[in-house]
């Protein structure tokens, strides 16, 4: 049983809708920093990608709930990454010397596979979110899914549109400088040559959050530990968190937890699970509420039997599993053996570290904390993805290269991409966790660690597995061979 009171929910939407105008003008006001004119440009159509995610959802009939805003805020922060990747293609495609207008047509051009391979992988993630959530946490799912597919669309049609009239109108003679350079264009940065540092780093911290895990025990809510959560309102003034204590204690309904809420006034209350079934923990419910009801109002009531938590756990796992396994058959389908596995690391490392925030923090894990390991799987093999792609054109264009000055070469030649991304990303998230309020602070702060902590293995996890692989050179013939014989049978 979960309920929800008409202050609680016109709470927590009106901070969504808050979080939503702070995160969309924090990435605004970035993107229009990064690109200049060309940011303009991608704001349009990031304005586009919104109303289409809204209209989209309205057609579906989805109530607008407080995660399924979340989803929005997130998909704004990702948004741009479809623009960022394709105006950082074409700033390197002038800076090889073409025009601006064979720029700006390869640049559209060598980014769509890229684009397709690292949203297709975030997409899977989200399917089985959606296979295994409930409620709430469908709502995000959908809301997300929505926006990854909105994301490619606008891209390559909204985006392309613009800069195309820009192009007739403008007639440029060179691209439109951006106020600041984050990366400086030429950058080298030997990343592989402390490759074996961060692997021990990385390695470490694997094992000490494992440990964490094992002997600490985690904070779980009730969806995985069931009981009945209670979230109540002092009608005047502060709430008595010692008042509230002693007098759920008196009532003999097991344990009991009382913590304040968000603001002085707001507490949450957690019983645990009642021996009886079902009518235990409404009996319970109705204990609690007789005794309070006077000085507090009742905003939200969940109640979750060991049954359901037990079976929700399970799915959570079941769910984790799937999403890896159809990562890594697209991945291998893709590219090569060694890339799909080297994904699956990264990714699996990025969990584990995830898992050990929320152990060293004491965060609740939910649901909607599931949702956030599964929406950073998504995320995580979106940027090793990007990293990857590159890494398979250098392959073919540099094929005596030593593997790590190759993957030096690729990581440093997306590495404004992958600053950028994760930078926009991280503004949408700050804005969820000073103004999307409590309900959801769990996920959004995990959200933050997550996009951290996928940035990071991008780059030092999943590049320098593929040394340690052996993959070689050669490996671009076999791609390119399945690239040829691709195109041959098209043609057939």
């Amino acid at each position: 049983e979960r309920t929800v009171g008409p202050g609680l929910g016109e709470d927590s939407i009106h901070a969504g809708k808050v979080a939503g105008v702070v995160g969309s003008i924090l990435v605004v006001a970035f993107m229009f920093v990064a690109y200049g004119f060309l940011g303009f440009l991608a704001n349009l159509a990031l304005a586009v990608h919104v109303a289409m995610i809204i209209g989209l959802l309205s057609l579906l009939g989805a109530t607008l709930t407080l995660p399924g805003i979340a989803g929005i805020v997130l998909t704004i922060g990702m948004a741009v990454d479809s623009n960022v990747l394709i105006y950082e293609r074409i700033r390197e495609e002038r800076r090889a010397g073409r025009s601006v207008i064979q720029a700006i047509d390869t640049g559209f051009t060598k980014a769509l596979a890229t684009i397709v391979d690292s949203n297709v992988t975030a997409l899977i993630a989200t399917v089985v979110l959606f296979w295994i959530g409930t409620g709430p946490v469908k709502g995000f799912a959908i809301s997300f899914a929505i926006g990854i597919l909105t994301t490619v669309f606008t891209a390559f049609t909204f985006t392309r549109l613009l800069v195309s009239i820009w192009l007739r109108r403008a007639r440029p003679k060179e691209l439109p400088r951006a106020p600041v350079t984050f990366i400086p264009p030429g950058t080298r940065i030997p990343f592989m040559g402390i490759r074996r540092w961060t692997f021990a780093l990385s390695s470490l911290l694997s094992v000490l959050s494992v440990v964490l895990f094992m002997t600490v025990d985690i904070n779980y809510g009730i969806d995985f530990k069931g009981g009945s959560l209670i979230e109540v309102q002092a009608k005047d003034g502060t709430a008595d968190l010692a008042d509230i204590r002693g007098r759920l204690t008196e009532l003999n309904i097991g344990e009991v937890q009382v913590q304040q809420f968000g603001e002085p006034n707001d507490v949450l209350i957690r019983v645990g699970t009642q021996d009886g079934g079902e009518n235990a923990e409404q009996t319970v419910i109705d204990k609690v509420r007789g005794e309070l009801q006077d000085q507090y109002d009742f905003r939200r009531v969940e109640v979750v039997g060991p049954t359901v938590s037990g079976e929700l756990a399970k799915q959570g796992t079941i769910a984790m599993l799937v999403a890896l396994l159809g990562i890594l058959a697209y991945v291998w389908f893709r590219f090569e053996w060694q890339f799909a596995v080297g994904a699956i690391i990264a990714t699996v490392h990025d969990i584990v570290m995830t898992i050990g925030f929320f152990v060293i923090t004491g965060l609740e894990f939910n649901q909607s904390s599931l949702a956030a390991i599964l929406t950073i799987i998504g995320y995580s093999l979106n940027d090793t993805i990007v990293v990857y792609d590159r890494v398979r054109e250098d392959l073919r264009k540099y094929k005596k290269m030593p593997l790590p000055e190759l993957l030096n070469n690729a990581i440093n030649e997306t590495l404004s991409r992958t600053t950028l991304t994760a930078v926009t990303t991280i503004l949408a998230l700050l804005a969820l966790v000073l103004f999307g309020g409590e309900v959801i602070r769990s996920f959004t702060l995990a959200m933050l660690f997550g996009v951290v902590f996928g940035t990071y293995s991008s780059i030092f996890i999943a590049a320098p597995l593929l040394i340690l692989f052996k993959l070689r050179p050669q490996a671009a013939a076999a791609d390119e061979e399945k690239r040829v014989s691709g195109g041959k049978a098209v043609a057939t």
